[in-house]
């Protein structure tokens, strides 16, 4: 039994250190975009999000060991609707990356 809960605890590690990486990466993200571009990308501000992000930092910092708690969650889908919905937008109205229409 305590194997299983060692290798349960490493596994909540891992998901941790993976959540907290991806809220860093999420945070210095943000701070690379202009103001400008959220507006024109129709984002909330840029304001908005470095303060949405630096506080998933801090909670991912917090709940490291245990990310799956309310809180580890909440950090986690702050950053992950950063990276997927308000990231790409930023990109594309700043002409950052290649298109995904060539042939």
């Amino acid at each position: 039994m305590q194997l299983f809960y060692g290798f349960q605890n490493a596994v909540l590690l891992v998901i941790g250190v993976v959540a907290f990486a991806a809220e860093i990466f999420a945070f210095v993200d943000a701070l690379r975009h202009p103001e400008r571009a959220y507006l024109a990308a129709g984002k909330r501000t840029r304001t908005f999000w470095l303060v949405l992000l630096g506080v998933a930092v801090a909670v991912g910092f917090v709940t490291m060991f245990n990310p799956l708690n309310l809180f580890g969650l909440l950090a986690i889908v702050g950053s992950a609707v950063y990276l997927t919905d308000v990231r790409p937008a930023l990109r594309q109205v700043r002409g950052i990356g290649g298109s995904s229409n060539r042939w």
